[in-house]
């Protein structure tokens, strides 16, 4: 009898970024071990939240997409930094969610995307009632990385948060954690608790990376600009060595922001818009460095940008503390300076721009495929489920 799957997830392709990659990476390899494999998400509208053209006007939609049945549910699309909203949104998606589920039978195997929040628990709690196996996929420690962002404060509200995040954790069958420091936070409140580390390792074929012999350096950013990496400050504080550019790739809440300053800014900064992650990678791979930033050391976050950018051979710069700072220095794919701190940042650009030795793109590709094995990851993951 063929297995079967369902994964429930607020992101998938064609949006883009980590988690829609993550997710659609994860759910192709279900197809390709033999599972029957499902998945329900909203109409896509990440990063910008607005409905992408093709979907709007929809109120839902089914297709297969390299073997992936995805069906895409209504959703009050919005990436705006109040609470209110993005707390709509959620509640949206749970009701579209729960109305699936109400009107459609899923297989006792269920894979539910913990963050958002309330996605998370709202999924956990109707289909742990209906008797399914939970596979809970933990990717941030929420409430706690609200707090650190400053998004939330300790209080009734919060409490009962950690109430609902304590819940989810409690009902799931087994809790994936993206990194070493969410499986711990997980056990510290549930020491039996069967949990297993997922990390968000990308699987594609790399092109061979270009050196650059040259004494002018171009770095670059490419993802999600949202208040957790902080760009448009970064902008304003970088102090960029004589010689060097920098170029942005992305979109989220503070692309405005980010337009209206650099429009008046005379540093050596452009903003490139939004690229296909294909179209991405050809781009990166003739960059020098890239700056990873963080507004402040999030814990239990490693952001799967250091999986990306080794693989492409990119030296980068990681500006985010904790355990991605860790697997940075391990592994030697770059340099790192606390997040948040300006002066600790702009000071190791000046001593960068003075080594006579450069990392070795090829060294640091290779070192990341080796290392991080994204298909080895999936296989012990599938013999851990049997």
């Amino acid at each position: 009898m063929v297995p079967k799957i369902t994964l429930i997830t607020n992101y998938y392709p064609p949006e883009t970024g980590a988690a829609p990659n993550r997710i659609a990476l994860m759910a192709e390899n279900f197809v390709k071990a033999g599972f029957d494999t499902q998945v329900l998400c909203p109409l896509p509208n990440y990063p910008t939240g607005k409905i992408f053209e093709k979907h709007k006007g929809k109120s839902g939609q089914s297709e297969i997409i390299n073997g992936v049945k995805v069906t895409r549910l209504w959703v009050y699309a919005t990436n705006s930094s109040r609470l209110w909203k993005r707390f709509l949104g959620m509640i949206s998606f749970s009701f579209s969610l729960g109305k699936y589920g109400l009107l459609n039978t899923l297989p006792s195997l269920v894979f539910v995307q913990y963050s958002p929040l309330l996605v998370g628990f709202f999924s956990t709690f109707f289909f742990k009632k209906k008797g399914r196996r939970l596979l809970l996929n933990v990717s941030d420690l929420w409430p706690l990385a609200g707090k650190e962002l400053g998004k939330l404060k300790e209080g009734m509200g919060y409490s009962l948060l950690e109430k609902i995040e304590k819940y989810c954790y409690t009902k799931a069958d087994l809790v994936l954690g993206q990194s070493e420091e969410i499986i711990s936070h997980v056990q510290n409140i549930f020491p039996e608790k069967n949990t297993f580390l997922y990390r968000n390792l990308p699987d594609f074929k790399p092109a061979a990376p270009i050196e650059n012999s040259s004494a002018q350096k171009r770095m670059v950013y490419a993802g999600l600009l949202g208040v957790a990496q902080g760009i448009v400050q970064l902008c304003k504080e970088i102090e960029l060595p004589e010689g060097w550019s920098f170029d942005i790739y992305g979109a989220g809440a503070q692309q405005k922001e980010l337009e209206q300053y650099l429009e008046n800014s005379t540093k050596n900064i452009a903003f490139k818009g939004s690229l296909s992650r294909k179209q991405l990678h050809k781009e990166l791979i003739t960059y020098d460095i890239t700056i990873i930033p963080l507004v402040t050391r999030i814990y239990g976050s490693v952001p799967s940008k250091i999986f990306e950018y080794g693989r492409l051979g990119l030296p980068m710069l990681y500006c985010g503390g904790g355990e991605g700072e860790d697997l940075v220095k391990a592994h030697k794919l770059g340099w790192t300076s606390p997040s948040g701190d300006f002066r600790a940042l702009n000071n190791l650009l000046r001593e960068i721009t003075s080594l006579k030795y450069w990392p070795v793109k090829n060294e640091i590709q290779q070192t990341t495929i080796t290392v991080f094995d994204s298909r080895k990851q999936f296989k012990k993951l599938v013999e851990h489920l049997n």
